[in-house]
């Protein structure tokens, strides 16, 4: 690690030309650009980033035409990087670290950061911005002097970039890249969602709403958890075979049940509906879906799956008020990053969690297009992109 600190050393303070591939309009191929990376300020670093992996997020924001979608934006927040260099007044990582940067802000030190009950940091709260966490500012200009806007407090689809230190997770360097990168969202946050937000119980019946790889992720938490049942709810029969692989031991074409709601299927069979639910599409009838077959007296609805900006939900009061079920939102599945994902390392580096099951496809930073259109077709669960390959 000596050599790699002395080569990131020589450029530290200074501006860094690289690599990024930048989506100039909503839905079109990403264009590989030579983009000016600025030094990071204080309490941020800036990342070498080794390998990104696509997630579902990244597709759904650059297909859109209003805003929170914005162009020229450099995209992307599943990664793994080496901190290249440091600003002012960071003190806990050094040049030469394994990290993998997190959306969501981790400061360590306010309310919630400090309670058990939360992950929701109250001094930086999540939010779409197309800025850096604190100043509203960007770290990226083309050559000519064009500003670029960032993603989720990431932008990982660029050589280096900028994040803050309430977005880094130090990693143990054991980790190949191309898997630590999976723990920056997706696979986190469905493992998470089982095991922290709804602490599924052994011997317990789960419905997952859609197998993505944040679904799937979901069925790996359970199957750690000991569920006995694992019920997988998809349009594409092709999701059984994979999902099998992750614990789950029932399937459900929800186009295949045109005469009834796809609840009443649940229900009926499970007898009464399912222990925990997960939604993991990011539709508000499915969401409404799961709370529907989720068991009265103490099923959990758990809410994954990223919807339409302003979309709403709507339940009868009657049945909230006597139905005794619970419904909650799981951002980043419950998890602490700074302190949650090591834990998850262990259980990956102890062969517990089967993390090696997500990464499908893999491709060099050229192609990163390929990754865009295997995920729209549903062909991959996660596709990793190498920088350097």
């Amino acid at each position: 690690m000596a050599s790699t600190q002395t080569e990131l050393s020589k450029t530290a303070g200074k501006p860094i030309h690289c690599r990024a591939a930048v989506a100039r309009k909503p839905g079109e191929p990403l264009v590989i650009e030579e983009v000016i990376v600025a030094p990071p300020k204080a309490r941020e670093v800036r990342l070498k980033i080794i390998c990104t992996s696509l997630c579902h997020s990244d597709v759904t924001f650059w297909q859109l035409k209003e805003f929170p979608g914005c162009f020229p934006r450099i995209f992307g927040h599943e990664a793994f990087g080496v901190v290249e260099s440091v600003g002012e007044d960071v003190w806990d990582l050094n040049e030469g670290d394994s990290v993998v940067p997190i959306f969501l802000p981790d400061c360590t030190d306010c309310l919630d950061c400090t309670s058990k009950k939360s992950n929701n940091c109250s001094k930086f709260q999540f939010k779409l911005s197309p800025w850096m966490l604190r100043d509203d500012t960007s770290r990226f200009t083309t050559i000519d002097g064009e500003t670029l806007y960032h993603f989720l407090f990431i932008s990982s689809f660029s050589e280096y970039t900028v994040v803050d230190i309430a977005n880094v997770t130090k990693i143990d360097p054991c980790v190949p890249p191309n898997r630590a990168c999976l723990f920056s969202c997706g696979v986190s946050t469905g493992v998470g969602a089982a095991l922290k937000t709804a602490n599924v119980e052994p011997g317990s019946t789960v419905v997952i709403f859609g197998l993505g790889a944040i679904g799937l992720a979901v069925a790996e938490g359970a199957r750690i958890c000991g569920a006995t049942r694992i019920i997988g709810v998809d349009i594409n029969s092709d999701k059984l075979e994979i999902g099998r692989q992750f614990g789950v031991t029932d399937f459900v074409n929800s186009n295949s049940y045109e005469d009834k709601p796809i609840s009443q299927v649940i229900n009926e069979m499970t007898n009464g509906g399912a222990d925990y639910c997960f939604e993991c599409v990011g539709l508000g009838t499915l969401v409404q879906e799961a709370y529907a077959c989720c068991r009265k007296g103490w099923g959990k609805t758990i809410v994954l799956g990223v919807d339409k900006p302003g979309a709403e939900l709507t339940f009868k009061s009657f049945d909230v008020l006597h139905s005794g079920k619970t419904l909650m939102g799981s951002l980043f599945g419950g998890l602490k990053p700074k302190s949650d994902i090591p834990l998850l390392v262990k259980r990956y580096l102890d062969k517990v969690l089967q993390l090696d099951k997500f990464v499908t496809h893999e491709v060099s930073f050229q192609d990163i297009n390929k990754a865009f259109d295997l995920l729209v077709q549903g062909k991959s669960v996660r596709c990793v992109i190498w920088m350097d390959k």
